[in-house]
């Protein structure tokens, strides 16, 4: 569900700070969500007769070997994006706030690196290259197919909302999970964004 102007508004105070922390030693933490600056894609209203996309479903990289289900993500209580749970560290998760992948706007995949479980779904998503496919499945059988075009390790106290999760008329894709160094509490410090575009 997007953010309301007031909903954002006080999201946007407990979001200043930093990326959400999954509350685990070794979880993965990600990004922080649209501020009240940001307009996602969900926000743009539809035409009453445009009938809404089919919500994505599964997530393949064939460079890297992953082939995973998408889980629905929303928001938390305080306002942050929704990782998937630590037992579910294989399994990807769609930002509902933002765009359906293929339609226009920016769609959000989100995984864990690794999980107090061990390795996790995007474990290697840091080999990823320029020009590798990613191709996302509805449930409705469709694929949409998005081509890599760059990769970007961010502080997740320098997180870069409006970039990830801001309007855009593209057909955009963006996988984030965490990166770098751990902090004294065991999480990482950084985020992993790959950008996509739809061929």
């Amino acid at each position: 569900m997007p953010l309301t102007p007031h909903a954002a508004r006080r999201a946007a105070a407990s979001l200043a700070a930093a990326g959400l922390l999954l509350a685990t030693g070794t979880g993965c933490g990600t990004a922080d969500a649209p501020g009240p600056a940001v307009r996602t894609a969900s926000d743009t209203p539809r035409s009453p007769e445009a009938p809404k996309a089919p919500a994505p479903v599964r997530l393949t990289v064939p460079s890297l070997g992953v082939d995973t289900a998408l889980l629905r993500l929303g928001l938390n209580e305080d306002g942050t994006v929704e990782v998937p749970p630590a037992e579910k560290g294989m399994t990807a998760g769609w930002y509902a706030g933002g765009a359906v992948p293929g339609e226009p706007g920016a769609a959000v995949l989100i995984g864990h690196n690794d999980t107090r479980y061990g390795k996790a779904v995007f474990h290697d998503l840091h080999a990823i290259t320029e020009g590798a496919d990613i191709t996302v499945s509805d449930g409705a059988g469709e694929q949409a197919h998005f081509t890599v075009t760059g990769t970007e390790t961010v502080s997740k106290n320098a997180f870069p909302t409006e970039k990830v999760y801001g309007a855009t008329d593209e057909r955009v894709l963006r996988l984030i999970t965490c990166d770098g160094a751990f902090d004294t509490d065991g999480h990482p410090v950084d985020n992993l964004i790959v950008y996509a575009t739809l061929r």
